[in-house]
């Protein structure tokens, strides 16, 4: 089988998916402290932004962000010992479910605030350029987080001094429990990029190849110097707002959620094309043997390794020494 992009998409998606469906059954078996927010029918979207960056370009994300570190490449076995409060996890276990942060590839914080991750980004865009180092750096955030101010101070800045970056709007119809169409004047957020004078891409978020195509024609904007762009990736949650959050008959109608699900899984989508090329079934199978596998390593690990000591809880709370002068 050919180590394509085609088959990384794949397992990247797969990864992805897996990796959130094992979450949800250790929160179940209680292993898994505090709030957990998945991803899942969302890949195709994450994986096509990432799969479009270089190794060393940024990303930050949001409180949904299991997924982004998987769709730019890190290791499951440390994301997964972070969700379980482990000191083998990428923040040794001080940050869990909605703090990944993961430099080996170039994830450089997620956060709990809505829209926190907007200018961390823009800031690493402003490093980049000012180092000259040609990297780029890419934000995403969800609908209700395109009405935080931050949002519109980042785009103004990032347009007026042309840096290096790309706000990426998974727009999954709801913030929380809020539909778009309540919280937004009109229903596209890419529409206020015009306000700003940078491009505003509107792309089918379940479909790896149209996000990884407008991706990759806005990190070559971004490289040559022309500044930053907003795309909008329509997509759609399959699980609640919050994993244990039951309130789907109140908000979301079920037929939505069974279309989705039965006719709009990104990686139902993405398998089917696969076949249709020239993929095999025996390709796909091993593909997806090979990311049971990984998931199931990686859950192996979690669970055996240890909790952080409390003795250090105050270690790594600062990033250099305080000396106390006596």
């Amino acid at each position: 089988m050919k180590n394509d992009i085609q088959s990384e998409a794949y397992l990247r998606m797969l990864k992805i998916r897996g990796f959130e469906q094992a979450v949800k059954q250790l929160v179940t078996e209680g292993e898994v402290p505090g709030a957990v927010h998945s991803s899942v029918g969302q890949e195709a979207a994450i994986v096509g932004a990432c799969m479009a960056l270089a190794d060393d370009d940024y990303i930050s994300g949001t409180h949904r962000s299991h997924g982004h570190p998987i769709g730019k490449g890190a290791q499951l076995k440390p994301l997964m010992a972070e969700i379980l409060g482990k000191v083998t996890g990428v923040c040794k276990g001080r940050g869990g479910s909605m703090h990944f942060t993961d430099t080996s590839v170039g994830s450089i914080g997620e956060s709990a605030i809505v829209g926190g991750g907007i200018p961390i980004a823009t800031g690493a865009a402003l490093t980049a350029q000012v180092k000259g180092t040609g990297q780029v750096a890419l934000t995403f955030f969800g609908d209700g987080a395109s009405n935080e101010g931050v949002l519109a101070e980042c785009l103004n800045m990032a347009a007026v001094w042309k840096l290096p970056v790309i706000f990426f709007c998974e727009n999954n119809g709801y913030a929380a429990v809020t539909p778009a169409k309540d919280s937004h004047g009109q229903p596209d957020v890419a529409r206020r990029a015009e306000g700003y004078g940078v491009p505003g891409v509107i792309v089918d978020g379940q479909d790896f190849d149209a996000v990884y195509a407008a991706t990759q024609t806005a990190v070559a904007r971004a490289r040559a110097g022309e500044g930053p762009t907003l795309i909008e990736a329509k997509t759609y949650r399959f699980d609640e707002h919050c994993v244990g959050l039951f309130i789907n008959g109140a908000y979301r109608p079920a037929e939505e959620i069974a279309h989705f699900m039965s006719e709009r899984d990104p990686v139902t989508l993405y398998r089917n094309l696969l076949l249709d090329g020239d993929k095999s079934e025996g390709d796909l199978s091993e593909i997806e043997a090979m990311a049971d596998g990984l998931i199931q390593e990686a859950v192996s690990f979690a669970k055996e390794s240890a909790y952080p000591d409390p003795e250090e809880a105050f270690e790594l709370v600062h990033a250099n020494p305080i000396s106390i002068r006596r």
